[in-house]
């Protein structure tokens, strides 16, 4: 199989209150899990908040570093994984992303997803995802399985601790070069 393509994978930590509640729990370095097509993070696609302001009107979105939640919280943390995948396996990736895109409105953010990851018993809604889980999504329904678990189980720290993904960077989002170059 001819690996020649790469995805990235970003965790992310803005050290919001919601975050900050997460991470209490979790104890893991990192909450937020986001999917790029490109190393600059120009095509950035999670579920998350809908407007900067507002933790829990949440679903399906396409990330802007300079423009959405990020740009309100320049401490931001973060570490970006590689992912070697076939050129098919991107041209699926972006199949499965065109039915989010094409159906933004009707996706909701999976709160209670959440809960269930605690309790490893995966609730699950038609139509709502929480962040790890609609990433693992994405990879689960374009033959990329990585777990032997359900998508709505995967934590971001399972995409840290997965051997496929290779680290490119860790630090603080704005500070990364291709982030930073594009910033200046």
């Amino acid at each position: 199989m001819e690996m020649n393509q790469s995805v990235y994978l970003m965790l992310t930590d803005t050290g919001t209150l919601f975050t900050k509640s997460i991470k209490k729990y979790t104890k893991a370095p990192y909450n937020h899990a986001s999917i790029a097509f490109d190393p600059n993070l120009q095509e950035l696609y999670s579920f998350g908040r809908k407007k900067p302001s507002n933790p829990i009107n949440g679903g399906f979105v396409r990330e802007d570093v300079f423009k959405g939640t990020y740009s309100k919280y320049p401490n931001t943390t973060c570490v970006i994984y590689k992912l070697e995948v076939s050129e098919r396996d991107v041209e699926k990736m972006k199949r499965v992303l065109n039915v989010f895109k094409r159906n933004q409105s009707k996706f909701l953010y999976n709160l209670l997803g959440l809960v269930g990851v605690s309790l490893n018993e995966p609730i699950e809604f038609s139509n709502s995802y929480f962040c790890s889980q609609f990433v693992a999504e994405v990879l689960h329904r374009s033959g990329i399985r990585l777990w032997d678990k359900l998508p709505a189980l995967v934590t971001p720290d399972d995409f840290r601790d997965h051997p496929r993904f290779e680290q490119v960077y860790e630090g603080k989002l704005f500070d990364y070069e291709p982030v930073k170059k594009r910033y200046s």
